[in-house]
Formats: C-alpha cells, structure tokens, sequence
C-alpha cells in the first residue's frame, strides 16, 4: 500500500475538514469570506492561501496526523492557515497569542507539535523567546497562493486538538475528528438557520470550539466572517456596525461588556438578527437585557463544553417564557440525567448530564486516564456492546415534564454548606437582579463548620453598594445560600476563552475597588 506520506496533495475526498472552504471557494470565489474593519479577502484568495500552507507543511516533510501549532491573531491568515492545516492531512493546535510563552511551550510539547505555524510580529510580542523543539514557520515567508486539494482524510481521522481553559489545572487537550467538527458545524448552522447572505461576527477565541465554531459554520453556508480583535468594547460595536453583521455569539462576561457600550442596540445595529449565547450560564436579567434592547433580533441560548461540542439549544421562541432554561437537545444529540447509581433522575431531581451523539471528541490527547472518566460506555447497553461511547459531563442538571434542561451547577463547583447543595449561578441571577451589580461571580472556600461558605465577587453599577446588595440577599435567598462575604472588585479577571478566572479569584489576584 502506497505510504500515505507520497500521497499527492491533489487527492479529494469531502471528509477532510478543508472541503468546506475548497467547495465554496469553488463555487463563488468572489464573494467576501472575511472581513475586517479595513479589508476584505474573497473565498478564492482564502484557498489560495490555504493551499500554499498546506503546500509548506507538505514540503516540512510533515505525515499525515502529526501536529501543527498555530499561534497567531485571528485574522485571515490565522483561518487560511487551519484550513491549510487540514489540507495537508495534519492535526491543528490552535494556541491563543494571549498566553504566555510558558502556556504555550506546554501545548506545544503536550501535543507533541513538531511545527509551530506563528508570525514574526507575534513572537516579538511575547515577553520572551520560546523554548521549543518546534521548528518556527513565519507565515510571512509562505508564498500568498499555492495549487492543490486537500489530502484524502476520513471522517474518525484526527483533525485539531483544543486545549481546554485550564481555571482549575493543566489544560487538556480534547481531540476532534474531521466528522465531528463537520458535523457539529452543520448541526448549528441548521438551528441558527444561517445564510450565504449572512455576516458572522467572530469576536471569540479560535483556540476554542464555540470560536472555532463561529468560523466553520460561515465556511459552511458561504457567509463572511467579520473579525474585530481589539479588546475595547467600543471597537468592537464599531465593526459590527460598519460591517453591518448579522449574527452575534457571545459568552456571558463579553454580553455584560457589550450591554455596557452606547449604541449596542436594535436601532444603532438593526442588521443583526441572530445572537447566540453558550460557554457558561446568561443570568436571567441579562437575558432580559438583551432581549429588551434587541427585540426584533433572534435570541439563541446555548449549552455546551468543549468535549461535546454543543450539547443544547432554546428556540428563541421560548426565551421570554423560559429564560432560566438550556433548552432541548440539538438535533442529533441523545441527552441523559443520570443518578450517582448510574439510573436515570426522574423529572425535577438533580442529576448528571450525559452526552451521546455525533459531534463528541474522540477523547484527551495522551491522556487515557481522564478519557476513561469522562468518556464511558453509552448508557444503553446494546449501544455500549457496539463500542459507542457518552460523554459524562460532571455538570449537574434537572429535566421538566416538558423535557427542557436547567442547568443547577458543575458537579466540582456545587458548594455543599450546611447540609444543602447550592448552585452558585442560582446565587448570580438573584444578585443581578437586584440592579447593584454590573458582573458576579460566586464561589466558595472551606470552612470548619458550615463545609463551605458562600463567597461572591462583584463589579458594582456606578451607585451600587455592598451593604445593601447583603440585605437584598438576605431578603431574597434562604439563609443557607446568603453569601458570607460580598467583595467589590474593579474587574473579574478572564481566561483567554472569555471566561471567568475562578483560580485568580481564589487565588486573590482580583483587584479590589
């Protein structure tokens, strides 16, 4: 059998992940496949440029499967290069420039990357030179076109590892297939209902699936992908107005940044009309909020994690009614609650949520031990006995009569304090309802007699005030989840992801107002 490295780059077979942008390149090369706040690159010159990566990483002497790191801003070049990635048969490591070079060095040596795909402009920016066996490819130095088609791939091969947040520990890496992220990306753009006609904005981390997501579902339906990466949120509403986007995801602290910007409405931005939230819980009056000053747009509330890809979906239909809920399964996906002993949770009990369907990863890169915790036999033995596997999820979840989720809390995050289990999100909505609080994070440290106690971090409104925000609690929460502490910080620090830092906070690191 001829050595899959001496296959000929012209070889086409759909399953490989770059057909997405080599079928729309093909079938309308001039239209806009990104867009930027001063430039526009075509589907056809995305390709080209694609297509001379992958030609680079051929003549690397790279194999089919080895990894890629790729350190860049999200731009044009950043895209063209994962799609170029793909192409040559290679596993992406997609590796935010916003982390610092020790981050880095441990995904690229985790992963195992034998190239690192990066700029010169992006390592002169770190606040040191990396220390890698990486062999360094400036993408400056690739050619602007190449020729070819992506190399034969089928649909279990390995595509792209996305490192997980890392808030509580060393990042895993989560393994992608090509069918998978395909899958995945077709599932969304179904219940998004996007379009050719459409405007994607992309403001999230390409280092992570609901931002990586973002970029395959525009490639998908042929829409543009509208990139802004400047971290003032002013900016980031001018872009979406010059380029008068149509579909907006967000993840809860970039809603709460956005809410805060003059113009961020219906009237000032009147094309967008689907907005997506996902990557952790939309306190109900945010969800409010947004609806209020949105009203003729589509609002699609999300749940996932990184291992399942997305996992459900609230028609916009029932986000007035139920804004509380995670929705319904998205199509394709078999949801279970499950009991500590394995049984199913009988409607309104609290139990684990458990994933099966076609869009989770494979597993943890070299990592068997946390693959086999989270990714067990299905829970339908004769499925089990075929070799398919669910995805236990560690997030704690209740189910209604009318088969809607609500999410209670992550298992590891549940605070257990005098004898109750507490979720702390429950805690977050009463606090931004009360209108004191801009941002809210609740946490917990231990303590001797309750177990733990309740602790919440807030980014005040301009007149908000701690003592009165207690009372409040007090008012409207049973005792036993009235937060101990309420401590007033200037800014909640984030992952790279967007996310909230639990770790910094723990650790301190807030800065105090």
């Amino acid at each position: 059998m001829e050595d899959e490295r001496s296959l000929a780059l012209h070889t086409i077979v759909s399953a490989n992940l770059a057909m997405l942008l080599w079928h729309a390149a093909q079938a309308h090369p001039e239209r806009p496949a990104v867009l930027t706040r001063a430039a526009e690159t075509t589907y056809g010159a995305l390709r080209n440029r694609a297509t001379a990566v992958a030609g680079a990483l051929r003549a690397a002497q790279q194999a089919p499967g080895d990894r890629v790191g790729l350190l860049l801003e999200r731009s044009p070049d950043a895209i063209a290069a994962l799609f170029g990635i793909y192409a040559a048969g290679l596993v992406g490591v997609v590796i935010e420039p916003r982390l610092r070079p020790r981050q880095i060095e441990y995904q690229l040596s985790h992963s195992g990357a034998r190239i690192l795909l990066t700029s010169a402009a992006t390592l002169e920016r770190l606040p040191r030179k990396l220390g890698t066996d990486a062999v360094i490819l400036d993408l400056g130095q690739i050619p602007a076109e190449g020729q070819g088609e992506p190399l034969r791939r089928d649909a279990t091969d390995f595509a792209q590892i996305i490192y997980t947040s890392g808030s509580t520990g060393l990042p895993k890496g989560v393994v992608f297939t090509h069918g998978a992220l395909q899958t995945g990306a077709a599932t969304v753009n179904g219940y998004l209902g996007q379009r050719p006609d459409d405007r994607i904005a992309s403001l999230l981390a390409l280092s992570t699936v609901y931002g990586l997501n973002q970029i395959l579902t525009a490639v998908l339906c042929g829409a543009a992908t509208v990139i802004e990466t400047s971290p003032l949120s002013a900016e980031l509403v001018a872009t979406l107005r010059a380029r008068s986007a149509t579909v907006l995801a967000a993840v809860p602290p970039l809603w709460l940044q956005l809410l805060s910007v003059g113009g961020f409405d219906g009237a000032s931005l009147p094309s967008l009309r689907v907005l997506q939230n996902a990557g952790g819980h939309l306190p109900v009056e945010t969800v409010r909020r947004i609806r209020a000053v949105f009203p003729n747009a589509q609002l699609f509330l999300q749940y996932g994690q990184t291992e399942t890809f997305r996992g459900t979906f609230l028609p916009p239909t029932e986000v007035d009614r139920r804004p509380e809920s995670m929705g319904h399964a998205v199509p394709g996906a078999h949801l279970f609650v499950l009991l500590d002993d394995g049984t199913p949770a009988p409607n309104g009990e609290i139990g684990e949520l458990v994933h099966t369907g076609s869009t989770i990863a494979a597993g943890y890169w070299n990592d068997p031990d946390a693959t086999s915790r989270a990714f067990r036999p299905h829970p339908d033995p004769a499925r089990a006995a075929r070799g398919e596997r669910a995805v236990f999820s560690g997030d704690l979840v209740r189910r209604d009569a009318e088969g809607l989720f609500t999410f209670v809390s992550r298992r590891d995050r549940l605070i257990k304090t005098m004898g109750f289990r507490v979720g702390p999100d429950e805690i977050a909505d009463v606090m931004h309802a009360t209108g004191e609080t801009h941002e809210v994070v609740v946490t917990s440290e231990p303590d001797p007699e309750r177990g733990e106690r309740i602790v919440a971090y807030v980014v005040l409104r301009d007149g908000g005030d701690t003592q009165r925000l207690m009372k409040l609690c007090r008012a409207e929460l049973p005792a036993y989840m009235v937060p101990a502490r309420i401590e007033a910080v200037a800014r909640l620090p984030r992952l790279p992801s967007g996310k909230y830092d639990l770790l910094a906070l723990k650790g301190g690191r807030g800065q105090e107002r």
